[in-house]
């Protein structure tokens, strides 16, 4: 059994809500992050997307520094870099530059998904399919890169060696769990939308894991869809956005983050999908009391240690207030 407290953080998606200027996006982000440090939040993870209107995240390692610069001690990381669209050499050159003017406050969690559909995959990089199949030597170069051994390197990350830059591995199936027990790395599994593997993923990570120099015992993040108001009621309205979000999901008609409105018969039939259901199974939507139950109940069963929340909210201030709010249940629950 856990005894020690659970860390709390954020992933964000950097959500573009209609009738809002793309300025305005990157201005919550800042917002956004600030109020996080402020509460207690451990780290705050930008996740790389692209052409989706409803994300605003797609030049990640830009949004780390422009959060990085607005902040003082909170970690600033991917969720994640997504490997294959990348060169590891660049990588490792943008991440270390980036812990270099903010020392001990940047992770790099990496993941294998193209977070996008297969034609803007194939559009960022040609070879996607054969990069992602070499995830796991991918994730050796960014170490290699980092690593002060690569002095004598023909081909150096110059301002990557011997920067202090924690690597996590991000998964949402049990590939990603051999490959962060293999490596000896945090895992964190995107249980947000991923709900499937979560328990059979976190099994294969913990039993297999091979301590490394990074890491002497497993570390276990997981995602949660969280959106806390004031009563039950009003959470449940705001999580209309969050509906609409998933419609556009599967219907391939991606628009800006939709305003909330009450919660219809028509949401609880997208709600009774039972793809939906499946998907949205780790939303914890209400009052505190009513969150703070679940979220207890989801620790228990995972074992987790660190949450990364998931706040699909359409107002900035709405979605501080939630943060915010799930800070208190987090500091209740570790009390």
């Amino acid at each position: 059994m856990k005894s020690n407290n659970t860390i709390y953080s954020i992933l964000d998606l950097a959500l573009v809500s209609q009738d809002q200027p793309l300025k305005q996006t990157f201005n919550n982000v800042l917002k956004l992050v600030q109020s996080a440090e402020k509460v207690g939040y451990t780290r705050y993870w930008l996740a790389e997307h692209h052409n989706s209107e409803n994300i605003g995240s797609s030049a990640t390692a830009i949004l780390i520094g422009y959060a990085a610069q607005g902040t003082n001690t909170i970690r600033i990381g991917s969720g994640g870099i997504m490997l294959p669209n990348h060169s590891p050499l660049i990588i490792a050159e943008q991440f270390g530059t980036l812990a270099s003017i903010y020392p001990n406050r940047i992770d790099l969690g990496l993941g294998r998904a193209p977070g996008t559909d297969r034609e803007t995959a194939e559009a960022i990089r040609s070879d996607f399919m054969e990069a992602a199949q070499d995830f796991p030597s991918e994730v050796e170069k960014i170490q290699q890169y980092f690593s002060v051994d690569n002095s004598v390197a023909k081909v150096r990350a110059t301002v990557a060696e011997g920067v202090d830059v924690p690597l996590y591995i991000l998964g949402s199936s049990t590939d990603s769990a051999h490959l962060a027990a293999k490596k000896g790395l945090p895992y964190a599994f995107a249980s947000h939308f991923a709900t499937a593997y979560l328990g059979s993923a976190l099994k294969i990570y913990r039993e297999e894991f091979q301590p490394s120099e990074d890491l002497q015992k497993p570390y276990v993040i997981a995602g949660v869809n969280i959106i806390v108001a004031d009563t039950d009621k009003e959470a449940e309205r705001l999580s209309t956005s969050l509906i609409q979000l998933i419609v556009g999901l599967f219907t391939g008609k991606r628009a800006a983050v939709q305003p909330p409105t009450a919660m219809s018969n028509y949401y609880k039939e997208v709600l009774n999908n039972p793809q939906v259901h499946q998907m949205l199974k780790y939303s914890f939507i209400g009052s505190k009391a009513t969150v703070k139950a679940q979220v207890k109940e989801f620790l228990a069963y995972t074992q987790a240690d660190e949450l990364i929340a998931v706040t699909n909210i359409y107002d900035i201030n709405d979605r501080i207030k939630s943060y915010q709010l799930f800070a208190e249940i987090m500091d209740e629950l570790n009390a």
